[in-house]
């Protein structure tokens, strides 16, 4: 993981590039750090995982334990035209032992309903079809979320059952065959 063009995704325009180990050492410390994406060519003026540390907590273990997984646990969403991060996505973890892969993902509140995490998404999932082991996409919900209902209604996923997440409640669960994905998709 040297050469940072092998960590970005590019989407029309938004690049999704890979958190890497060293920014998770900052990120613990202290997630306002001006170090942070100093060397990527990007800023964080709306505050990215500064006032609300999102998926990182949970991130941390599995990067410290597999520092190659960096690719699939998060990435910070980067506006192209103005350099600057408007939201996040990543996977859970890596593909299960039967090809499952979820994913996660926000959008800072000023850049909301422009339909960035939908190309997060689209980027996402385009990258990760491709992956070693990658047979199942999911993407959990909660039953409340409306907007975030719609956007997976796009893709095609069909609901699977519900979850207790213990932090946000009840989730509905939503999944798609990564060949289904490739098919419509790719």
């Amino acid at each position: 993981m040297t050469d940072d063009q092998d960590l970005v995704i590019r989407t029309p325009r938004l690049d999704l590039h890979t958190v890497r180990p060293v920014d998770y050492d900052l990120l613990v410390a202290d997630p306002a750090d001006p170090r942070l994406w100093v060397d990527r060519g990007f800023t964080n003026p709306y505050g990215h995982l500064v006032h609300d540390p999102g998926p990182l907590p949970h991130r941390v273990p599995r990067i410290a334990a597999d520092p190659l997984a960096a690719p699939y646990l998060m990435r910070v969403a980067v506006l192209r035209e103005d350099a600057v991060i408007v939201g996040g996505a990543g996977f859970h973890d890596r593909p299960d032992a039967d090809g499952m892969i979820e994913i996660g993902l926000g959008v800072e509140e000023p850049f909301r309903r422009r339909g960035y995490a939908e190309e997060m998404l689209r980027g996402m999932w385009g990258w990760v079809i491709d992956q070693p082991g990658v047979r199942t996409l999911r993407y959990t919900v909660s039953p409340d979320n409306t907007a975030s209902l719609a956007l997976i209604a796009r893709f095609g996923f069909a609901r699977v059952g519900q979850q207790i997440d213990e932090e946000d409640g009840p989730e509905d669960i939503f999944e798609l065959a990564a060949q289904a994905y490739r098919d419509r998709f790719a």
